[in-house]
């Protein structure tokens, strides 16, 4: 049978009682629970309680379920809920027994090996000197440099189309635009109407010349006009001018 272990002591100690007056000191609840039942009250061992005050080893608590003050000795209050278990017994360990070692034996020596007479080698024939061979300088194999491949060029792209547009204005002023390929028409370049008539007329085309041509003749008929005016007008103006001078 198993020897018991010893009843450990889980009552409060003194540390336990400083501690539990320093919380009723700041106003915070002390727990301690009970170390034994109380069947009166029906209180099983294990009940919580709160501490109302401290006097030495006398603790006056408030048992859960109780509603009353009881005084209790510090003997039959403990800080934890589960009582402290005791320490389990050591396990004895048996000693092993070991046997005592058998004397050793003495091993018999291997014989010694007997020693072989030695042979006498062999005479070794002197070499012959070898015959100095002239050896033939071999010719450099001529290096292949390949020839450098010439990079097929590419055929230039031929230009695209090329619109020439002649502008005419309704003062006689003439401009010039080209257009080459999808690119955006250059600037109007001004350009004389005599200059326009003279390249219609080397295009060798009529309706070009025709229509360049009455153009110009139109411009033409609308100055003549124009100086024919001035020139009245200025006929006039001499004319008045020398009666404003017989006056005089």
């Amino acid at each position: 049978m198993p020897p018991r272990g010893r009843a450990v002591n889980d009552s409060l100690t003194p540390e336990n009682l400083t501690t539990l007056a320093a919380a009723l000191a700041e106003g915070r609840r002390a727990t301690v629970y009970l170390r034994e039942p109380n069947p009166s009250l029906g209180l099983p061992d294990g009940t919580s309680a709160k501490v109302v005050s401290i006097d030495g080893n006398t603790v006056t608590i408030s048992p859960k379920g109780v509603n009353d003050e009881l005084p209790y000795e510090a003997e039959e209050l403990r800080i934890t809920r589960n009582p402290a278990t005791p320490p389990a017994p050591a396990k004895r360990v048996a000693a092993k027994r070991i046997p005592p070692s058998a004397p050793a034996q003495p091993q018999a020596s291997a014989p010694a090996p007997t020693p072989t007479p030695k042979q006498p080698a062999a005479a070794v024939a002197p070499k012959a000197p070898a015959t100095p061979t002239a050896s033939t300088p071999s010719t450099p194999a001529a290096s292949t440099v390949p020839a450098p491949s010439q990079a097929s060029r590419r055929p230039k792209k031929a230009p695209g189309g090329i619109s020439v547009t002649i502008h005419a204005g309704a003062d006689n002023d003439w401009s010039v635009t080209v257009t080459q390929g999808a690119k955006r028409p250059t600037k109007a370049q001004p350009v004389s109407p005599e200059s326009v008539s003279r390249a219609v007329r080397e295009l060798g085309d009529p309706t070009a010349r025709d229509a360049v041509e009455a153009v110009i003749s139109h411009a033409r008929e609308e100055a003549a006009r124009r100086v024919a005016e001035l020139s009245r007008q200025l006929e006039e103006a001499r004319t008045t001018l020398a009666a404003l001078e017989q006056d005089v």
